[in-house]
């Protein structure tokens, strides 16, 4: 009998995409329960260490993203032949999850002048760094982001995309050639096209302080 999987998490494209899209590539059924920011904090309390997104498979439940993200790739044949690929992918994500973290940093800041040079600093300095790197990698993995195949590297990253050009208003990958083609094999495996045409378009954190756009 196959198993029972759960996602927890809010109503957003983000933490939560990477575990949905593994589950997704690997053609896992699972209950992708959504929640309301309304309802967090009387649900917070029932969470693991209070957090989501939480992974439930048949009764058993597991928190921290990246961590159900390689369990979930494990279980999918997305992992590295040997540990030194396994070491690549794994830092590789770790980077990534940086590069999402910075940027998300500056939406959170709550004094408007303040997150107005944070918001300007990501668009001139942290999103150029990394976008470099991260198309050199590309470019000498063969269109692969951590090793010359397919893993899970690439679906967590591509799992990020739209949330992260919906909060800086661009796109992240305009001038990187080879992160667009990680992204366009993703998108092209089957399973992940027929998620992301139906899963629901919420990409933007509504409920918390916009950016200055002065």
């Amino acid at each position: 009998m196959a198993p029972h999987y759960k996602v927890t998490y809010f109503d957003l494209n983000a933490v939560g995409e990477p575990i949905r899209v593994l589950l997704s590539y690997g053609g896992l059924e699972f209950e992708d329960i959504r929640v309301k920011f309304k309802d967090w904090p009387s649900l917070k309390p029932k969470m693991p260490y209070g957090q989501v997104p939480i992974l439930e498979c048949d009764g058993k439940v597991a928190h921290q993203h990246i961590a159900i993200c390689r369990y979930l790739a494990k279980k999918l044949k997305l992992t590295g032949k040997d540990d030194w690929e396994d070491l690549m992918i794994d830092s590789t994500v770790d980077t990534v999850n940086d590069l999402r973290t910075k940027i998300i940093k500056s939406y959170y800041e709550p004094d408007p002048s303040l997150r107005k040079k944070l918001f300007k600093t990501v668009l001139d300095e942290t999103i150029p760094y990394y976008i470099e790197r991260l198309e050199a990698q590309a470019k000498a993995n063969g269109g692969f982001l951590a090793v010359p195949k397919l893993t899970w590297a690439d679906v967590y990253f591509t799992s990020f995309i739209e949330f992260l050009n919906a909060h800086v208003e661009k796109d992240i990958l305009a001038n990187a050639p080879n992160l667009q083609a990680v992204k366009n094999k993703v998108w092209a495996v089957p399973n992940v096209k027929k998620w992301m045409d139906k899963r629901p378009q919420t990409f933007k954190l509504a409920d918390f302080p916009q950016p200055s756009k002065e």
